[in-house]
């Protein structure tokens, strides 16, 4: 993984406990990247946290989605940021499943924020959920279907997980 200026200061993975991070962010960038979650990074870098946030220590060049499924794997602490157009993402989507099935498997944390949403509305895909899900839904075939299914159970473990609801913050 590339590193950055950020993360340099806490590079140890011994710090981690046998992880590569401590914490990974999972956010839509569009909606919280320069408010909350910049917030958030900047705060757990300065604490000597070793975070994965994407635009930060994605490798230049390297396949995406094996990088960001690698850094899943190699985290220990989860913070899910749910924001309005999360579910318009494929890759958000995709990074949720995989979060979710590293915690059945292992010992990680889960900790998810519902950054002026209803927690209601990602439990049951409501609100810009719902809507998220009908426009993923277009055309879709039986994989594609199976896909959706598997982003809907997704949210509902994550959105029944104890986390913090913040409203007008």
């Amino acid at each position: 993984m590339a590193s950055s200026s950020s993360s340099k200061a806490s590079s140890s993975t011994s710090n981690c406990d046998g992880y590569n991070y401590h914490v990974f962010l999972s956010f839509r960038g569009e909606d919280t990247r320069q408010t909350f979650t910049g917030h958030l990074y900047a705060n757990l870098v300065a604490r000597g946290i070793h975070t994965f946030r994407d635009d930060e220590e994605l490798e230049k060049g390297g396949d995406i989605a094996s990088d960001l499924s690698r850094a899943i794997e190699e985290s220990k602490i989860f913070i899910i940021i749910f924001s309005k157009h999360y579910a318009d993402s494929k890759w958000c989507l995709n990074e949720l499943v995989k979060i979710i099935d590293c915690m059945t498997k292992e010992e990680s944390v889960v900790l998810p924020v519902f950054y002026h949403v209803d927690p209601r509305d990602v439990r049951n895909q409501g609100g810009s959920f719902k809507d998220a899900f009908l426009e993923h839904a277009k055309d879709a075939d039986q994989e594609k279907k199976k896909t959706i299914e598997t982003w809907e159970n997704a949210l509902k473990t994550a959105a029944n997980l104890s986390g913090y609801h913040l409203q007008n913050q």
